[in-house]
């Protein structure tokens, strides 16, 4: 009796986990189930273009046996939350199909085996933005497509610069740009009228913004992060070109043009009058600064190379490894990457296009302002570097600019590279072993 209630219990075990099995594969109308994770709410505006589009998607191919489903998972202040739940399902081997990724995570996601190549199923890749084909490829395959591109520039207030004797119409341009020199005359200019700091360069943050808003001067002055194979850091971060970079923030700092501490909004309420930040920002200023009239530069470039370099890279569509259903998985990575979704992100959020098609159209229904990043991203975007220890990577450039910060301590910026860069370099080593 006690043996036929054990295997009876096991019976319902097995049953009960057919059952989950199923409910998670297939869907209530017996459709082949598609499953999406994105690291944003789904009351947030991005959010709802998802939702939207995944919507679309199962409308469009109604008659056919599959069916999409997006699930939201926020990301939480410190970025944990989302990527947590991704690295939880790694190890349980719960991972969806298909899942968004910030763009620096390509290569570690693509190392592990945790997303698929795409080269086989996305075959229209002519139409993507050299900075997206860039930040999304791995080892000479495709991983991912990013749902949207981004930027940094210098946010200007017309009327505090008009006051100190500046002349709009002699600005920068995209075409244009000014040198370092050039624009550490304008800082000292603003800082004498203003008598307080000119820009906030947001050096204060100890993020990703700082790779991310800083890098492009390295590129600027010819030099790199890593090599090209990004297996070399020492040699490559600390040579002369970054010295010379680091030179001009830590300058900036000298002199008191920009600051570690500026004051909280300090563009935004009229305080500075400059701020270097990314696309993200206009649509702050045109809901809650309305009255603010401003205008955005591109990135001052190196007197010696005169190259301008901008970044680039935002979040991201791959499919798992794991997915059953690889024609699916990656026709919905098309699918929410494709023009038109591109075009409704981009409307909704302030985002730039990560085509060709889309940046047409956007081009003539965007601000001023939002077209001199775009044009900037189109001639000079650079995405970060693509490598399995990025994360360590990231974090050594972050703490080089948090060194040269304190300028009475190091003095000597070479040291500082080279220390920095010998611990990139431990982290790519031992990331490829």
């Amino acid at each position: 009796m006690k043996k036929w209630f054990l295997v009876g219990i096991s019976l319902l075990l097995i049953l009960a986990v057919a059952g989950c099995s199923k409910d998670k594969s297939v869907s209530s109308d017996g459709k082949q189930m598609i499953t999406m994770w994105v690291h944003v709410s789904d009351d947030s505006e991005e959010g709802k273009v998802y939702k939207k589009r995944v919507d679309a998607f199962n409308k469009k191919y109604a008659s056919k046996n599959v069916k999409a489903k997006i699930d939201f998972i926020p990301r939480s202040g410190n970025g944990g939350g989302y990527e947590d739940k991704v690295n939880a399902a790694l190890t349980t081997d719960t991972l969806p199909d298909v899942i968004t990724l910030d763009g620096p995570n390509t290569a570690a996601y693509a190392k592990s085996g945790i997303i698929a190549p795409l080269d086989d199923y996305v075959k229209d890749q002519d139409d993507l933005l050299p900075s997206i084909k860039q930040q999304g490829t791995y080892k000479d395959k495709l991983y991912a497509i990013g749902a949207s591109e981004s930027s940094v520039g210098i946010y200007y207030n017309k009327k505090m610069l008009q006051e100190a004797g500046v002349n709009l119409n002699t600005l920068p341009t995209v075409d244009n740009p000014w040198t370092w020199d050039q624009f550490i005359a304008l800082c000292k200019t603003l800082k004498e009228k203003y008598n307080k700091p000119a820009i906030d360069m947001q050096l204060q943050s100890k993020d990703e913004m700082l790779t991310y808003a800083l890098t492009p001067f390295v590129w600027s002055a010819g030099g790199e992060i890593l090599s090209k194979d990004g297996t070399k850091a020492e040699g490559v971060f600390n040579k002369k070109p970054s010295v010379e970079a680091m030179t001009f923030i830590q300058t900036m700092l000298k002199e008191g043009y920009t600051t570690r501490t500026p004051v909280k909004q300090a563009f935004e309420t009229e305080k500075y009058p400059m701020k270097f930040s990314g696309v993200w920002t206009v649509t702050d200023m045109e809901t809650n600064f309305q009255k603010v009239d401003y205008g955005v530069m591109p990135y001052p470039v190196s007197p010696k190379t005169k190259k301008l370099v901008s970044p680039s890279g935002s979040w991201q569509f791959a499919m798992t490894q794991k997915s059953e259903n690889k024609e699916w998985s990656a026709k919905l990575v098309d699918w929410m990457t494709n023009k038109d979704s591109n075009l409704e992100l981009s409307r909704t959020i302030a985002a730039l296009p990560v085509r060709y098609s889309s940046e047409k159209v956007l081009t003539k229904e965007f601000s001023d302002q939002m077209n001199v990043f775009m044009k900037q991203l189109k001639k000079s975007g650079h995405a970060r570097p693509v490598t399995p220890a990025y994360p360590q990577v990231t974090r050594a450039f972050q703490q080089t600019i948090d060194d040269i910060s304190f300028y009475d301590q190091n003095k000597n910026i070479k040291k500082v590279l080279d220390t920095r860069a010998t611990e990139m370099q431990a982290a790519i080593d031992k990331a490829n072993r």
